[in-house]
């Protein structure tokens, strides 16, 4: 089969798509064909080294396609349209049977320590298989998991957002922070958004309240006159270190940091005086429970939170997709059909 990968770290020029062997589903696994998979953030961290990750490695964690075969002891469809749980644990820890995998000491995502979906097949587990509409769409589904998962858990299940409170979303044109955008007004909150210049009416027309362009050296000072000198109630943030003094000034008193990711660096200094005089919560999150993908995943499928895509890409433009990613340029999800 064809697929997208690299034999060693590097940029992007360490990508390129080969012919390899096809995969063979296991005892209580299928093959899928892929139609459309979605790149992350997380695939560059992999490209670049991240530890943990195989060699020869395909990326890839969201994947949409059909069932093209099937592993001993499973009974399911052959093409039947699905979409991926990424997300893959060992099923038996304490955390696994309370369903909350995300906790699991064995924890793993597919497209980071196993092979994912930028290929023409992918195996999984059958139950990390998940039945999608017959008409839906094969792009804008494979842009919906790891993002909208992402950004359910840390506003929904962890910082508890709810109707009349308000969240600031930084690094707003990304795709889980569009995901987070989609949720938060979802719920009824107030969304306050920080994105660069040439993205800001973008921002704006996915529904954020106010969105301030954060080369405006002003523009924090703008975000607290507008929230009446109180601060927001929720930051939600992959920025990481270049942002993180600013952010925790920007909470209201019992407000909730969320971190999901750190882009700019994880060596973040903490004034803690303003958390214990403000009261307020550091939470990490990543990825979702089974009850989350399958919660998400209907809204997605019944229209109520819709995927933005970028750009939908043939395989081969891995390199550009990388590329494109890694600049900043996109606005959403790149999807690469094989």
């Amino acid at each position: 089969m064809r697929a997208a990968l690299f034999r060693e770290p590097g940029g992007p020029d360490v990508l390129r798509v080969e012919q390899v062997e096809t995969p063979v589903p296991g005892p209580g696994e299928v093959r899928i064909a892929v139609r459309a998979a979605g790149l992350n953030h997380l695939d560059l961290w992999a490209r670049r080294g991240l530890p943990g990750v195989p060699l020869p490695h395909i990326g890839g964690s969201d994947v949409a396609g059909e069932i093209e075969s099937v592993g001993r002891g499973v009974d399911r469809d052959i093409g039947e349209p699905v979409i991926v749980d990424p997300g893959l644990s060992c099923g038996t820890c304490e955390h696994c049977l309370r369903d909350e995998k995300p906790l699991c000491a064995r924890y793993r995502i597919l497209g980071e320590h196993r092979d994912g979906g930028f290929a023409e097949y992918v195996v999984v587990p059958s139950d990390h298989a998940y039945r999608i509409p017959a008409d839906f769409p094969f792009a804008p589904a494979a842009a919906a998991p790891l993002t909208f998962l992402t950004a359910w858990r840390g506003l929904i299940s962890r910082a508890g957002l709810r109707a009349g409170e308000s969240v600031l979303v930084t690094g707003a044109s990304g795709g889980v922070a569009v995901a987070a955008i989609r949720i938060a007004r979802h719920v009824g909150a107030t969304v306050h958004a920080i994105t660069t210049t040439e993205k800001v009416d973008r921002v704006a027309a996915l529904g954020a309240d106010h969105v301030w362009d954060r080369r405006d050296p002003e523009h924090r000072k703008a975000l607290f006159e507008a929230t009446g000198r109180r601060g927001v109630d929720v930051v939600f943030d992959s920025v990481g270190e270049a942002t993180w003094h600013d952010n925790v000034r920007a909470l209201a008193r019992g407000g909730r940091m969320v971190v999901y990711g750190a882009t700019t660096g994880h060596a973040a200094t903490t004034d803690l005086r303003h958390v214990f005089w403000k009261q307020l919560s550091i939470i990490g999150t990543t990825m979702s429970n089974r009850r989350e993908f399958e919660k998400v995943m209907g809204l997605v499928f019944d229209g109520t939170l819709e995927p933005v895509v970028d750009v939908v890409w043939p395989l081969e433009r891995i390199r550009d997709a990388h590329e494109r990613l890694e600049s900043g340029r996109q606005f959403g999800k790149i999807v690469l059909e094989p």
